[in-house]
């Protein structure tokens, strides 16, 4: 059964209680597991919340490269929304991968809707601008560009590319943090944050409220950081739906991130290994029950 989008209004039911607080990735799926939506539910996890996913589009990916992707239908992605807000209504949202112009304006025509629906309700919103993977595929077309700085980063709670999709979007060269997220903020967004350690800094900085703030980033020398900018940005969704402050919540998602690098499976594919948020080498399932 399909669904189109004048069938699938905003819900409008309050928030429930819940056992535990809900964050919701929107974003693309990774057949390698390492990054997007297979990334994010893993951070999520690991920080305490339970994750739900509005999948975008899916991609044929490794740990070498991706080499095809398919789009998901605009009703389809409303759809998924519609539903989730209905009974798994989330504490807070991050989008990842949106790939296409027609993603971005289903997201925000939802967003929107859903935002005039609760008026001085705002939702914690993260909005990773995903560029390009680690292994050189663009994961935005070109023409996105610009819907995603029109009609997203006005939504966004905070902002969070990486030095070198900062550079991209503002257009500027320079590696000066404080003149890049000024730079953004002018853009549109109220808060961001350049992540990584990426450059010749190893910092993250965050610009919000007219206050600037670094966060020292460690490096670590592990051929294993598939995946680090959507755990970063899905453990700072998640955090804020558990209801830090936009501050707390940057601090607690270099340390996510810092340990999902640290604990990364180089040598998992043969490209760059995946982050491992739940570092799973000291995982081991529980002994089965002895039977009489």
């Amino acid at each position: 059964m399909t669904s189109s989008l004048s069938s699938d209004p905003v819900p409008t039911n309050p928030v429930p209680t819940n056992p535990v607080p809900i964050a919701l990735s929107i974003a693309s799926s990774d057949s390698g597991g390492g990054a997007g939506i297979q990334a994010d539910l893993k951070a999520m996890s690991a920080c305490g919340v339970f994750g739900t996913t509005v999948i975008v589009a899916l991609t044929a990916q490794n740990t070498v490269g991706v080499t095809a992707i398919h789009e998901c239908p605009p009703e389809f992605i409303r759809a998924q929304l519609a539903a989730l807000f209905a009974d798994l209504r989330p504490q807070a949202i991050k989008s990842g991968m949106l790939f296409s112009a027609t993603v971005i304006h289903t997201v925000a025509d939802f967003l929107d809707e859903f935002a005039a629906s609760q008026p001085g309700h705002p939702l914690p919103f993260v909005l990773d601008p995903v560029m390009v993977a680690s292994s050189g595929a663009r994961l935005l077309a070109e023409d996105a560009v610009a819907a995603l700085v029109e009609r997203l980063f006005p939504l966004a709670t905070v902002i969070t590319p990486n030095l070198m999709e900062a550079q991209a979007l503002t257009g500027l060269a320079t590696e000066d943090r404080i003149v890049l997220t000024e730079a953004l903020v002018r853009l549109g967004a109220r808060a961001a944050l350049v992540t990584g350690g990426h450059g010749l800094e190893p910092v993250e900085h965050l610009f919000h409220d007219g206050r600037h703030l670094d966060l020292p980033v460690i490096r670590h020398d592990v051929a294993a950081t598939h995946g680090a900018g959507c755990t970063h940005s899905a453990a700072l969704a998640a955090c804020l739906a558990r209801g830090d402050s936009l501050e707390h919540a940057a601090r607690r998602a270099v340390l996510v991130a810092g340990a999902a690098v640290k604990h990364g499976l180089a040598g998992l594919g043969a490209g760059d290994g995946p982050v491992d948020a739940l570092n799973l080498r000291t995982l081991s399932p529980p002994d089965p029950p002895i039977l009489a």
